[in-house]
């Protein structure tokens, strides 16, 4: 009964796809044997050329793990000799446009050395990357080509839960595979595993290792998601997969195109949590909905458009908000360079106010500092904190002073890690990047360092 259940509605709405040239909202059951023989086949030949397998390479160097130690690195000096080794990774990925931009998820083509992409008659074309992003797991690559087979973007802000969907990869490495489902929920926030945060369409399509960067596509062939993750137990499928949206699939698109290197996102300089059941009395409302402001950077664009804590961010560009990587999604798809309404509530009452989008300022300049052979801690990068730091390293908006932006091989191995704020050398405090060189110098040979970390307070010794 089930399996007859599903076949009428596969039936259907392959017949709604048939007459896409009608208007929106003709529709009908299938009537006739015509109809009824409809099936899956004229959507997946168009769309199929479409989907690539891509195939990375990259070689890094295995290292001894006593390399580093400074008295078992010499008693074990030819043990685990440093060579290089090759790691490949699999996956999928779609053309988006008949010159060759293909986008794919950032964790299977991220730091590759050589990448090759491979359309479905075989046809072998060398990529590279133009913008990788390792938040949203994104990545735009491009091959040099002409009059592409590619998929048309439908806008992700249409699609509703209930509609049929294929998934179409290269799972597990057999080639490339076709599976179908559903779209099984929408605004999937924080839900998707690896490093991928934010916003998702959820799907029961069957999503397998391999088919990450693959697409997934609505009855009429457009393209409506790259599949990037799967919540499993098990390692396989249990039929709750995860699709980035197409939304954000354009706006690194058109970054591509204007020549960034580097995905470029709206930072907000606000900190927020979800409205539950617990936080009605206090903000006033009847039902839980939007994200209320817990904090600002003093320069945040949403302070200077007349937001406060407290208030309740219910919608950015008309659409509704719920969580703070909802929120962010939104901002992030309008791109930075615009304007946005967003409508909050203060003591019940509605505002809209127009938000300009920017990007993290570097104010104050953030005066990286490398320092160099003379130094203590000889490679370690520091920089002064400011809100284009903050965004980088994840950092709260209230942290001020100098932070490690790479800890070097011997700030390493005292026990420096990136992210770590540097409050005292001895008995120097350490108020610039310009700072710490001369301060580490002064305590030799036998250095204290004071940071902190993730709120706590740490002390490292050691002898220069």
């Amino acid at each position: 009964m089930l399996k007859l259940c599903y076949l009428s509605l596969t039936i259907l709405a392959l017949s709604f796809a048939a007459d896409a040239g009608r208007a929106e909202g003709d529709v009908r059951v299938p009537t006739s044997r015509a109809d009824i023989s409809l099936s899956f086949v004229p959507l997946v030949k168009e769309a199929t050329p479409a989907v690539v397998n891509i195939y990375a390479r990259r070689v890094v160097q295995s290292r001894s793990p006593f390399q580093d130690d400074p008295f078992f690195g010499n008693l074990f000096r030819d043990f685990g000799t440093s060579r290089p080794r090759v790691q490949n990774s699999l996956g999928s990925g779609v053309i988006v446009s008949a010159d060759g931009f293909v986008v794919s998820n950032y964790h299977v083509v991220g730091q590759a050395d050589q990448i090759r992409v491979v359309l479905n008659d075989r046809r072998e074309y060398e990529a590279r990357v133009l913008i990788g992003d390792e938040e949203s797991d994104l990545a735009i690559l491009k091959i040099e080509a002409e009059d592409m087979p590619h998929l048309d973007l439908r806008d992700s802000d249409t699609v509703e839960v209930g509609e049929l969907v294929l998934a179409i990869g290269n799972p597990f490495g057999v080639g490339q595979t076709v599976s179908s489902g559903i779209v099984s929920g929408l605004a999937r926030s924080g839900a998707a595993a690896g490093n991928a945060r934010g916003y998702f369409i959820q799907t029961d399509a069957p999503i397998n290792p391999g088919n990450s960067g693959g697409a997934l596509i609505d009855v009429a062939g457009r393209l409506i998601g790259i599949n990037t993750s799967i919540l499993t137990r098990s390692g396989g499928s249990n039929g709750i997969g995860f699709a980035i949206p197409a939304a954000l699939v354009a706006q690194f698109l058109d970054q591509a195109r204007q020549g960034k290197t580097a995905f470029e996102r709206p930072w907000a300089g606000a900190t927020g949590q979800s409205v539950d059941a617990g936080l009605l009395d206090g903000l006033g409302l009847s039902r839980p909905e939007g994200v209320v402001l817990t904090a600002f950077h003093p320069a945040s664009p949403l302070l200077q458009a007349g937001l406060r804590v407290g208030d309740v961010v219910v919608t950015v560009a008309g659409h509704p908000v719920n969580t703070p990587a909802e929120m962010l999604f939104r901002m992030s798809v309008q791109g930075p360079g615009r304007d946005v309404e967003m409508a909050f509530l203060r003591n019940g009452a509605e505002t809209v106010v127009t938000v300009s989008l920017i990007l993290p300022p570097e104010d104050p300049p953030r005066d990286a500092r490398v320092l160099d052979d003379r130094e203590v801690l000889t490679g370690m990068t520091v920089a002064r904190i400011n809100p284009a730091v903050l965004s980088e390293l994840g950092l709260p908006l209230n942290l001020e002073g100098v932070v490690v932006l790479d800890p070097g091989r011997f700030g390493q191995r005292v026990g420096l890690r990136r992210g770590d704020i540097l409050r005292r050398i001895d008995r120097f405090v350490v108020e610039g990047p310009g700072d710490v060189g001369p301060a580490l110098r002064a305590a030799a040979p036998n250095v204290a360092i004071e940071a902190e970390r993730g709120g706590q307070r740490l002390i490292l010794r050691f002898r220069a």
